[in-house]
């Protein structure tokens, strides 16, 4: 593992500890003023709060197992437990969607006024937490799937709160009673969009699809631009994890003196232009005829 996974690893680390911490705490303290104001809704929140708690965990301790040593039986580690937990996040992350979606739906036929300012200020308390936790994650989320489950996480969490205090002003102000559960539909609306992308990506990484970040025509025209090479075949492109990704390739050439400079400076490009974090190129010759196995129309 290179030097800088391991410095976003450590960074990754501290945050999920620093959101881990903050929201345990938030949970305390809204199933606290729950019972206070005898407010059921802060306690179902606080019981989906500490779901949110577990959810961090399990990305978090994904990221740490990722980093792992390779074994005899598991020879690329346990870096694929990312994809599985960003999978397992997505798929949490819709259901607790669908409650919200189905609770929203059961107020408009019998509405219900927010429970008093005390649900408004803790309210209030859990935009501020799950904000600033979803902003821990929120650099890393661009290229971790892992990372973004545990942003999506949050951040609808912070939606979900700000809704509930925009409705709660409303309410004590206007008697809107309509526009709490039309808040909850449009935040459910805006974050499904984000966790579908989630999940569809989580499924492609699982079943070692190409990343949508990964130029598979700029791979395959880079490869063939060399002057020795005629061409290639079984060229795979999968990710190990939601952060480093794999490739294999044949590259036939007419030549016999190219040496190991020539594959160092394939894997340097690769990784530098096209995010490739393990290559493997295996090299054969035209000059002797090709009978790689792998050389078929019908072969993967």
């Amino acid at each position: 593992m290179s030097h800088d996974h391991s410095h976003e690893i450590g960074n990754y680390n501290r945050s999920f500890a620093i959101g881990v911490i903050l929201n345990i705490v938030f949970v305390a303290i809204e199933a606290g003023y729950g019972v206070f104001a005898d407010s059921l809704a802060l306690i179902a929140d606080a019981g989906h709060n500490l779901s949110d708690v577990v959810s961090l965990l399990l990305a978090w301790g994904a990221s740490v197992l990722a980093t792992k040593a390779a074994t005899e039986k598991r020879t690329y580690g346990l870096r694929k437990v990312t994809v599985m937990a960003s999978m397992v996040s997505a798929i949490l992350l819709l259901v607790a969607l669908g409650g919200i979606t189905w609770k929203a739906v059961g107020r408009f036929s019998s509405p219900q006024p927010v429970k008093g300012m005390t649900v408004i200020i803790v309210a209030g308390i859990g935009v501020v937490i799950n904000t600033l936790t979803a902003l821990l994650f929120f650099k890393g989320q661009k290229h971790d799937l892992n990372i973004r489950g545990a942003f999506l996480h949050m951040a609808a969490d912070a939606g979900v709160s700000l809704g509930v205090v925009i409705a709660g002003i409303f309410v004590l102000a206007k008697g809107w009673l309509w526009i709490d559960p039309v808040v909850s539909l449009v935040i459910v609306a805006v974050t499904f969009i984000g966790t579908w992308g989630l999940l569809r990506d989580s499924i492609n990484y699982s079943i070692d699809a190409v990343p949508k970040s990964i130029d598979i025509a700029g791979i395959r025209q880079y490869l063939n631009s060399f002057e020795h090479v005629c061409r290639i075949h079984d060229l795979h492109v999968w990710p190990l994890s939601t952060t480093e990704i794999a490739l294999t390739v044949h590259i036939v050439v007419n030549s016999e003196s190219l040496d190991n400079n020539f594959l160092q400076r394939l894997q340097q490009h690769l990784h530098d232009h096209f995010r490739i974090e393990h290559s493997t190129i295996q090299v054969e010759t035209s000059e002797q005829g090709n009978n790689c196995m792998l050389d078929r129309n019908n072969c993967v």
